[in-house]
């Protein structure tokens, strides 16, 4: 079976290649690869520069991917996981507040379309906004605003 040892770079690029990653990633991915006399710091270093690594593309990445399914809490969680600084994070959660009402109606719709029929119901419904990452306020109203409609 031929073995190719792929280079840290080689490995850095791959990795870009399938999806944006952050530069903490990509230390925590290449890590267990760095061979004796390898710089995995410089080699990030390098890439950086070269503007292969940008936590601003990260974080439009994400909320690119996320934004539709996911409400800004979890969005938080996800963008911090990826080691990102707290400022690019703030940033991205601050610009998902405007649209977090009407992204959790979606998501709502998508989910169950029609209005709960009972209190467990309705508590069923908030639990799986609330576990997407919406707050229980924005949950509680597009529940409470789905059941209004028509007219309960």
């Amino acid at each position: 079976m031929g073995f190719t040892a792929l280079s840290l770079k080689g490995r850095a690029l791959r990795l870009l290649s399938q999806r944006e990653h952050s530069r903490a990633e990509l230390l925590r991915k290449l890590s267990p690869h760095v061979q004796e006399g390898e710089d995995l710091n410089a080699v990030l270093d390098d890439l950086q520069a070269k503007d292969f690594i940008s936590e601003t593309r990260v974080v439009e990445s994400v909320l690119h991917r996320r934004a539709p399914r996911m409400g800004a809490s979890r969005i938080r969680q996800e963008l911090q996981a990826k080691g990102l600084g707290a400022e690019a994070v703030q940033q991205a959660v601050a610009r998902l507040q405007g649209s977090e009402m009407e992204r959790a109606r979606e998501v709502w719709r998508r989910k169950f379309g029609e209005p709960a029929a009972d209190p467990q119901a309705r508590a069923k419904q908030m639990r799986f906004l609330l576990t997407r990452g919406f707050s229980g306020e924005v949950a509680r109203r597009v529940v409470q605003a789905a059941g209004s409609e028509d007219g309960h």
